[in-house]
């Protein structure tokens, strides 16, 4: 079941928060009245899971690809792995939501990976 579009908007904010903090962006403040946009040093941080020129960026520099999985007889497809991640169509407003969605999880997992790998292992 698909959450309401507030509760939608919301959780994209709060993986954009956790996706800026693993790049390094340690004073993140949120204004509401900004709709949502993230301020560090007074410059706003990347919509990614709102914004194609952000999220692309993101893509490129954390090489990931994205697999479309189209159902036998379907004419489009219906979920999609975008790195480590397996994002079903229907789970999002809209397909294109759904990609920038998962580009920005997977690229916190990745990020989240590397960092607990760094940590553990002492490297």
């Amino acid at each position: 079941m698909r959450m309401s579009d507030e509760e939608y908007f919301r959780s994209c904010v709060a993986k954009e928060r956790h996706l800026a903090q693993l790049l390094g962006h340690h004073n993140i403040e949120e204004f509401y009245e900004s709709a949502g946009t993230l301020w560090d040093d007074s410059k706003a941080l990347p919509q990614w899971t709102r914004d194609w020129n952000a999220c692309a960026h993101l893509m490129i520099e954390h090489d990931i690809t994205i697999a479309y999985h189209r159902e036998t007889g379907e004419a489009h497809s219906s979920s999609a792995t975008v790195g480590p991640i397996v994002v079903r169509f229907a789970d999002h407003p809209t397909k294109d939501q759904a990609i920038r969605f998962a580009i920005v999880k997977a690229v916190t997992s990745l990020l989240e990976h590397a960092h607990h790998h760094k940590h553990c292992h002492g490297h």
